[in-house]
This record gives structure tokens, C-alpha cells and sequence, in this order.
């Protein structure tokens, strides 16, 4: 291709950025309708990218590579397999409704007599966001990858800590206070994890002399480039470290229920639904790829700190009497799927890790956006100052129950398959394994049903008495992403047929094959 596709991809919300950010401080909604259509823009892009894409094609599609600090070997290097396709796409669907779900968010902030303009810089660090999420699933060289991987934590400090939500039982002073310690502790962990894969990038130079993901790993197969056993683990330490921080995995989670407590709900839903999903993503294309005997040597550890994520994010979230902290430690248990679906190194995990990505987006963000509507009229995430919601907001409600179905995933919705075949590919390999993670459905059932009786049944409470039902801006915002999670659990198919060939890819990276049944079938 002549057009740079990918790099288009990533500019148009790069410069819808800096375009809300110029917006004069009056044209507050100017500001918003240009982040808006930014957004449906890079969404549009995203679509190309997808309908561009030959899942049966070459591994790297759409690639484009410049030299950019060449005494180094540094390149300007995008390129995208199935599984990048997939998270570009649920990034670009996610933002126009974040947006949407945020139009009002930054509004208290303002004052007529204010030179600022905080509703400017919330939308514009979000699309500055996106821009970088984006060119990290599309980077293929090492160098670039972690510039923008580290970048993206500048935005989200700004939007945790002078965008947080204002729903806080204590003192504006106090609120303060919490959102400025949980902007810190995300940034803090978050650089030390980074700042610890930096010397592993520059450790892989040395090794490789580039930091090209295809010339490294083409060289580690055809045996041009023999890394010494105990360098490959410590390089793949340095990397996994700080994806685990990302992710995040026990016990480097703690930042995450602390960010998306004080954060709006629409920027919580940017932090675990797409910022996160690159630790994810970057596990399977740089740990697995570039380390593969070390990924094997490292994989049980691993998959018992999968295990504790599972459990340990949602024994806490049964007892959370905070919402917004109650999905928090569900996405916990959740990543602890994903992690163990990628490092189970069978075709079905991998695949139900990469689908699980996807889905556990769509599904966190119906139930945050919904939650965070409803925070909104009551003033508070506190679960006991809910009950009856139903009977004043029976649509807020019924959202509600899709979006937390979805989360305890229920067959018939998305996050169900994926679940799925992260256990069944985790029951292949490791049957004890796959038996302890079913645990975590049973949890997920106990604390999202809980936290559905509490708030939506029962007796009305007076406060909420003249609750609004949702309203239409809310209902564009909430009506596309439960239709997905019901599409898509219906008829996964799309998707998978997206990330399978990438999946038999990593698989071979790692010169694993699925084990045979016991029980052959019969003829």
C-alpha cells in the first residue's frame, strides 16, 4: 500500500488531540463535538484497517518501515497481525462512546470567569490516549513500542488526577487528596515496571543488534542468533515485569481498584478495557515471540500468579461496598484469565485469551458506563446507598443486569466463549489448573448478583424516588455494546477467524502443539 494506513490510524486522534486542545475556553461543546468526530474518524480508519486484513495472509500486514535513528538501528516499523486488528478495532469502537458517556464530566470544573479550559484538556488527553494505545498494537520494532508504551502514562496521570470523579463520600479536600494518591501510584508502579524493561530493551540490543520483532525472531528461528539461556531469562524478566505491571497481575495490581475508584467511569473504562489490554497484548508479542524458551521456563510461575489473580480478584470483589472498586477487582480475576489463557500454550487458550481481550472490553465497559450513570444521579458508588433502582429506572436496570451477565459470563453473551476456551485450552495441558480457575465463575456469579439485588431490588430508597431512567445520549452510549456482547456470543466467529492464524503463529514461536485427547473420537 502507498497510503500509510496504520500510521493514519494512529495520527487522527493524535491531532484531534491537539485540535480540542486549541479550542477557545468558551466552545466548551465545540470541543466536544470535534473529539467526538475525531474519534468516529480514527473509528472509520480502524474499519479499513480491518477489511484490509487477510487473516491468511503474511503474519505482519499493512507494514510500514522507515529508518528513524539509524547509529542505533532504530526504525519507524508498524505492522499488524489478527490479534493487534482485533484490539485496534475494540479501541476505535470504545472511544466515541467513552467520549459520549464523558460529554459532561468535565463540565463542574469550569467557571465563566476561567482562562482554563478543563473540558478541552479532558477530550484531548483522551484522544492523545487512544493515539498511543493505537501505535502500540501496530509498532513492530521494540524501541518504538516502548516510547509510546511509557508515554501513555503521561495523559492518564492528567486524567486520573485532574479528572477524577467527584461522587466521594468525604471533604472536596479529601477527594482531592485520594485522586492525587491514585494518579501517583498509577504513574509510580507503572514507571518502575517501565523503567525496568528499558533495560531490557537496551540488554536485547545488545544481544540482537536491532530492534526489529521480526528480524529478532526470524534469527532466533533459522539459529543466526543464539541468546545464552540465563540472558533470555533475564531479558524476558525485565519485559514480562513490566506487562505484568500493566496488565495488571498479582501482586502488581494494587494501582488499578485505587485508579479506577477515583477516576470517572468513562476514564476507568479507558484504563481496564484498553490502556491494560496492551500488557496483555505485548505478553504475547514480545514475551512469546522474542523469548520463547524462556516463556516456557517461566510459564508455571506464572500461571499460579494467574491463579491468585483469579481468586484473589474476586474473593475482594465480593466484599467491595464500593462499585466502581468492585469492577475493579473483577477485572483482576479477569486478567487472570486472559494471562492464564496465554501461557496455558495450547491453540484454545491463546485464542479464548485474545477473544477474552476483546470481550472482557466490550463487557467492562456496558457495566462501568452504566454504573457510572448511575453514580451520577445518586452522588455516590457506595452499594447501600442503592435499592428499587429498578422500579424508578427499569432500563438503567435491565442494562445494568446485561452488562454484569456479561461479567459473570453467562452463556449466550461474549465473554462466555472466551471463557471457555481459556479453560478448556488450560484443562489440556494443566487439568489441576484449569479446575482451580473454574472457581472464579463461581465467584463472579456470587458478587455480580449480589451487587445487582443490592442496588436494583428491594424497597425504592426516598433519595432515589425521582431517579431519571436513562436518557438518550446514555442509550446511544449503552444500546451498541450490549448488542455486541449478545452478537458476539451468538456468533464469536468473525473475531475468531481474525486472531486464529496469528495464534497458530505464536504457537509455533513457542514450538508448542496441542496434546492429544486420551479419548481418541470415533470413527
Amino acid at each position: 500500500m502507498s497510503f500509510p494506513l496504520l500510521t493514519a490510524t494512529a495520527v487522527v486522534p493524535a491531532v484531534g488531540a491537539i485540535a480540542t486542545a486549541a479550542v477557545p475556553a468558551a466552545r466548551r461543546t465545540a470541543a466536544k463535538w470535534l473529539a467526538l468526530l475525531f474519534s468516529l474518524a480514527t473509528l472509520a480508519l480502524a474499519v479499513t484497517v480491518v477489511v484490509r486484513f487477510d487473516p491468511d495472509g503474511d503474519r505482519y500486514q499493512l507494514t510500514e518501515s522507515h529508518s528513524w535513528i539509524k547509529d542505533f538501528g532504530v526504525r519507524y516499523e508498524l505492522g499488524v497481525d489478527g490479534i493487534a486488528v482485533s484490539l485496534i478495532a475494540l479501541t476505535a469502537l470504545l472511544l466515541p462512546f467513552i467520549i459520549l458517556a464523558g460529554w459532561h464530566d468535565a463540565d463542574p470544573l469550569e467557571t465563566k470567569s476561567s482562562r482554563w479550559r478543563p473540558t478541552q484538556g479532558f477530550f484531548a488527553l483522551i484522544l492523545a490516549v487512544e493515539a498511543m494505545v493505537i501505535i502500540s498494537f501496530e509498532a513492530t520494532d521494540v524501541f518504538l513500542f516502548y516510547i509510546f508504551f511509557e508515554a501513555m502514562l503521561i495523559p492518564m496521570y492528567f486524567l486520573i488526577g485532574g479528572f477524577g470523579d467527584r461522587a466521594h463520600a468525604g471533604s472536596d479536600e479529601n477527594a482531592s487528596a485520594q485522586r492525587s494518591y491514585a494518579a501517583v501510584k498509577f504513574l509510580l508502579y507503572n514507571l518502575v515496571g517501565g523503567l525496568i524493561m528499558l533495560a531490557a530493551v537496551i540488554g536485547l540490543y545488545v544481544v540482537a543488534g536491532n530492534f526489529s520483532v521480526q528480524e529478532i525472531a526470524e534469527a532466533r528461528a533459522n539459529g543466526s542468533l543464539d541468546m545464552a539461556t540465563n540472558t533470555e531469562r533475564l531479558l524476558f524478566l525485565g519485559f514480562f515485569f513490566a506487562f505484568a505491571v500493566k496488565a495488571p497481575l498479582w501482586p502488581l495490581h494494587t494501582w488499578l481498584p485505587n485508579a479506577m475508584g477515583e477516576a470517572t467511569a468513562p476514564v476507568a473504562v479507558l484504563i481496564t478495557a484498553v490502556v491494560d489490554k496492551v500488557g496483555t497484548f505485548a505478553m504475547l508479542r514480545f514475551c512469546l515471540q522474542l523469548f520463547p524458551e524462556a516463556s516456557k521456563w517461566a510459564t508455571p510461575v506464572i500461571l499460579v500468579l494467574a491463579l491468585i489473580s483469579i481468586i484473589y480478584g474476586a474473593l475482594l470483589a465480593v466484599g467491595q461496598r464500593d462499585i466502581k472498586r468492585l469492577v475493579a477487582y473483577a477485572s483482576i480475576s479477569h486478567f487472570g484469565f486472559i494471562v492464564l489463557g496465554i501461557f496455558a500454550m495450547t491453540s484454545q487458550g491463546q485464542s479464548g485469551a485474545t477473544l477474552y481481550m476483546v470481550n472482557h472490553g466490550l463487557s467492562t465497559a456496558a457495566l462501568m458506563l452504566v454504573a457510572g450513570f448511575l453514580i451520577s444521579r445518586r452522588g455516590s458508588r457506595l452499594i447501600a446507598d442503592y435499592g428499587g433502582v429498578q422500579k424508578v429506572a427499569p432500563v438503567l436496570a435491565g442494562t445494568f443486569l446485561v452488562g454484569g451477565l456479561a461479567t459473570l459470563s453467562l452463556p449466550g453473551l461474549a465473554p462466555f466463549v472466551s471463557e471457555f476456551l481459556v479453560l478448556v485450552g488450560a484443562f489440556a495441558r494443566y487439568p489441576a489448573v484449569g479446575i482451580i480457575a473454574t472457581l472464579g465463575i463461581v465467584l463472579a456469579a456470587l458478587y455480580t448478583l449480589v451487587l445487582y439485588q443490592r442496588t436494583m431490588t428491594g424497597p425504592v430508597k426516598p433519595e432515589l424516588a425521582k431517579m431519571p431512567d436513562l436518557r438518550v445520549r446514555e442509550l446511544v452510549v449503552v444500546a451498541p455494546l450490549i448488542a455486541l456482547l449478545i452478537g458476539l456470543g451468538v456468533y464469536p466467529k468473525p473475531v475468531a477467524d481474525l486472531v486464529n492464524p496469528a495464534v497458530e503463529h505464536t504457537m509455533s514461536d513457542v514450538q508448542k502443539t496441542d496434546p492429544k485427547p486420551e479419548v481418541e473420537a470415533a470413527k
